[in-house]
């Protein structure tokens, strides 16, 4: 049995529900499907909470739950006709929960070509790089949660900062 067992399913959907929306927008650009996504999600928690087979680590789960779901949507034929025709998210609509002051004081341009350096890696170095850097998770934990390995990890890892750095033009 866990150790920290939830106390009801509602207490976990207002945990996990803001992290779940934002890396839901960050993997699939769309702030609709992203909202759609997170519904599945939830979905998927509550049918896990209902059977009593509780992860030991929710948080863990609910991310590895998911980048999965982000991962199949992005798979679907569907999704690839609509993201050709979808727009590009505002991330101001979806802020971190803990914004620091340098955060707050970059100005709409900086945010824009940070946005579309991110959005040229690939579905993989995206996932990665949200889950490395935004969620701090380690790079062990990202390679079981993908379930690659971590020599994986950290090559794309490192393609996806290299890219970044490239195309936001190296500052250090």
């Amino acid at each position: 049995m866990p150790e920290q067992e939830p106390a009801s399913f509602e207490g976990l959907y207002k945990a996990h529900q803001p992290r779940v929306q934002r890396l839901c927008c960050l993997l699939l650009k769309d702030s609709f499907e992203a909202e759609e996504v997170g519904q599945e999600v939830f979905l998927k928690v509550f049918r896990q909470f209902q059977n009593e087979s509780w992860p030991d680590d929710w948080s863990a789960w609910i991310s590895r739950v998911t980048v999965n779901a982000c991962h199949d949507r992005r798979k679907s034929a569907w999704w690839k006709w609509w993201r050709s025709s979808s727009g590009e998210l505002q991330l101001a609509e979806y802020p971190s929960a803990a914004r620091s002051p340098e955060q707050e004081a970059l100005g709409h341009e900086e945010q824009r070509r940070i946005w579309h350096s991110f959005r040229a890696l690939s579905p993989r170095q995206q996932e990665v790089f949200v889950l490395r850097y935004l969620e701090g998770w380690s790079t062990e934990q990202v390679a079981e949660a993908l379930a690659i390995s971590t020599g994986s990890v950290k090559n794309h890892l490192f393609r996806a900062v290299h890219s970044m750095r490239k195309a936001l033009g190296d500052r250090s």
